[in-house]
Formats: C-alpha cells, structure tokens, sequence
C-alpha cells in the first residue's frame, strides 16, 4: 500500500491505522498546496481534488475519502482489530466516523484552521464547539476507546484533535475528552505516528519560510 498524506493532516490517522496493523505500506509525502509530492510528481493526476489522505492499494486501485481509507485499512488487516465485527457494532463504528468527519473536522476545523475563511464563518464554527465537545465529553467518561476496543475511528479522533493546539481550542474544558487524548497519545502506534508527522511538519515550514 502506498499512502499519500500531508504532515499532521487527518491523513495521519491512516498512518496509525497502518502503524496498529504492522502493515507493509510506503508513504509519500504531498504538498497540498502546490498539489505536488515532494519528489515532484503532479499529484492532481492521482488524485483530481488535490486533498490527502490517497490511498494506493496493492493491486494499484486508488481509493480517496479519509472514512473510507480507515475502514479499507481495518477490512485488510482484520487480525489488527481495528473495527468491530458485529453488524450494530460496526454501524456504530461509522456513526462515530461520520460524526468526527462532518461534526468536528467538516464544522468545526475546516473554518478554523483555513487562512481564508471569513471571520464571520469562524464565528459560526465556534459555536458548533461546546455542544459537539460535550457530545464527546459525555461519551467518553469512564471510557478509554469510542467503541469497546481502539479502531479506526479513535486514530482519526485523536488526529483531529490535535488539532485544537492551533485552533485556540481548550481541551482542559471537557476533562473525559482531555483525559482520553492523553491516553491515546502514549499509545506506541499514535506516539510513533505523531513523532515523524511532527518532524517532517517543523521541516515543511521550515523550508517554507
């Protein structure tokens, strides 16, 4: 397999899932902005909307859409565990999945985080936070994983909130989210994960500036 992914992006959560199954993959870093890799390679011509994360399978199909990728990821590699195998369960699985991709990532961040986003759309996404997070919060008390084990959808949660570092977010208000980030970070698929986006995203800015 052969990931295309932007550092710290929400294509990290498919590095973890990759880390959590000991999978043989490749990673190919993309400058989302110039729309090219980093070796140069024109990267609208594999995928036409530009967007990490892009997910080259083994068989040379290409597959798009970060909920997607998560649950080709836990399908290939079911002796990981990274999705449940109950019908309900796995139901459950992409209710959180969609709940953190539009919710959280689509309401909130995508406002916060772009450059060009009117204040008054910023605004507007500020005031999705307390009722989303406390959805979360209220969840999550008591609880170590969304589901009764780590999935998928727990490596694209903490990737999004990550998030909150830059975005002005105070997780220290939603003691069960903060408790639950926390945790996951210490895991050594995430720590791992976390360590080298975090390094080639010092690098990106670095030669950036």
């Amino acid at each position: 397999m052969e990931l295309f992914f932007s550092p710290l992006a929400c294509s990290m959560a498919t590095r973890i899932s990759l880390y959590e199954a000991a999978a043989d993959a490749r990673f190919t870093q993309v400058d989302t902005k110039a729309k090219r890799t980093v070796a140069g390679d024109d990267f609208l011509a594999i995928n036409p909307m530009g967007m990490v994360p892009t997910l080259r399978t083994d068989a040379g199909a290409l597959l798009t859409e970060n909920p997607a990728i998560l649950q080709y990821v836990a399908d290939a590699f079911p002796d990981a565990g990274l999705s449940p195998s109950g019908a309900f369960e796995r139901a459950q699985l992409r209710q959180w999945l969609s709940f953190i991709g539009s919710e959280l990532h689509e309401a909130i961040f995508l406002p916060l985080l772009d450059a060009k986003s009117p204040e008054a759309a910023k605004a507007y996404a500020r005031e999705k936070i307390a009722l989303r997070f406390g959805r979360l919060e209220t969840h999550l008390a008591g609880r170590s994983t969304l589901l009764d084990a780590f999935s998928v959808a727990d490596a694209y949660l903490f990737t999004i909130l990550n998030w909150t570092f830059v975005t002005g977010i105070d997780l220290a208000k939603w003691p069960a989210v903060h408790a639950y980030y926390r945790a996951l970070a210490q895991r050594p698929a995430i720590a791992k994960a976390f360590a080298e986006e975090r390094a080639l995203y010092a690098e990106e800015q670095k030669a950036k500036s």
